[in-house]
């Protein structure tokens, strides 16, 4: 997911695999052997397959036209061999490619079942995906903007991590965070956390207020109950970019610090760590918010531990900021899908592992006013 609204485009039909082909060759070789044999071996039998090898990949029409075909090919070839056709063991071949046909059209549609009933829950859980990690915006105000998820999951589409950015009367927020654990569990609270985030990012002028608001919506909404996860906790960054532009300010939930990307290299910026949302009543003394100034020039990463956390064949972790520095030092100012990029594909590159965590990066830069340009000049 790029900070670029996806369209859906017509998907192309599925390419056929060789199971799809094996019926016909089935039925294509018994035939050739026929015809070499010339009626003298009854060799009619391999057809009694064909319509279980059908139904592995075909309707229940296709599977139903596939027995019926069969079935006159056998009586075909036992017609080609006087006093065949009505045999003891011709007939009971027949009946056995019939019930065998009967029960292969049964498996297909309740193949074709099987795969409608997950198209159906892609399809919500797709819409599901959507609306709580919706699609990054490529400009917020000031701000330009791109990220990406990815959950670790295979076939899962939504995980523990999560994002967001909006535009709210105190200037853009962005929040990134990753839940302990995962599960449903894990998409629970990354529905509350979002939702809260959502709602109090533009009501709540204090930064440090947010993030008390979303710790508690975890104590409301997460399920910590009977079920839930006792130590559930969401590692957070909540980030503000103030109207007046050339600074952030960021409230650290215990996530990994950002990171600064620009010409002269990468900086990791420091922050004033505190215990993450759903622990906060350990210390509750209020957040601490750090201000950096933040140049044009340079783009802001936001990442989970599913991106640093990535080893290679070593067991080294994914050195983030060295891999920045290493891109982007002395180029002209990066733009935040360039980074996103290069982070998404970079980390691939170098994680051996089979089993990835959840991946969530979010790139933010100052976009340079034309006000901006003329002062400099």
């Amino acid at each position: 997911m790029t900070g670029r609204n996806v369209r859906h485009e017509p998907r192309a039909p599925t390419p056929r695999g060789w199971v799809w082909w094996l019926p016909l060759v089935a039925v294509l070789v018994d035939v050739a052997a026929e015809l070499i044999v010339r009626g003298r071996e009854p060799v009619s039998f391999m057809l009694v397959a064909v319509p279980a090898l059908a139904a592995a990949t075909r309707g229940p029409l296709g599977t139903a036209m596939s027995t019926f075909g069969c079935l006159g090919l056998q009586m075909w070839m036992a017609a080609r061999r006087p006093g065949h056709f009505d045999e003891q063991h011709h007939v009971a071949m027949y009946i056995a490619t019939t019930l065998i046909g009967i029960a292969s059209v049964a498996l297909a549609a309740q193949r074709e079942r099987t795969r409608q009933h997950l198209i159906r829950a892609n399809s919500v859980a797709e819409a599901m995906q959507r609306t709580l990690l919706r699609p990054v915006p490529p400009r917020l105000g000031p701000v330009r903007a791109a990220g990406f998820y990815e959950a670790g999951e295979g076939g899962t589409l939504v995980g523990g991590d999560l994002y967001d950015v909006c535009e709210t009367p105190f200037g853009v927020r962005a929040l990134i965070g990753d839940v302990r654990g995962k599960g449903l569990g894990a998409v629970q609270t990354v529905a509350a956390v979002l939702g809260s985030f959502r709602v109090s990012a533009h009501e709540w002028q204090s930064l440090s207020a947010l993030a008390t608001r979303l710790e508690l919506s975890i104590a409301r909404n997460s399920p910590a109950g009977e079920d839930g996860d006792p130590e559930l906790f969401v590692t957070a960054l909540v980030l503000e970019f103030p109207p007046g532009g050339g600074e952030v300010r960021i409230v650290d939930r215990g996530h990994p610090p950002p990171l600064a990307v620009g010409p002269n290299g990468a900086r990791r910026l420091a922050t004033a760590p505190g215990l993450p949302l759903g622990l906060g009543a350990l210390a509750p003394n209020g957040d601490d918010t750090t201000v950096h100034p933040l140049e044009p020039s340079e783009v802001l990463l936001l990442h989970t531990d599913g991106v640093s956390e990535a080893r290679d064949a070593d067991g080294v972790f994914y050195p983030v900021l060295e891999r920045l520095a290493e891109r982007f030092s002395g180029e002209c100012a990066p733009d935040p899908e360039t980074v996103v990029s290069f982070v998404r594909t970079d980390a691939d590159r170098w994680s051996t592992q089979s089993d990835k965590d959840d991946r969530a990066v979010l790139a933010l830069s100052l976009a340079v006013s034309p006000d901006t340009k003329a002062r400099r000049t």
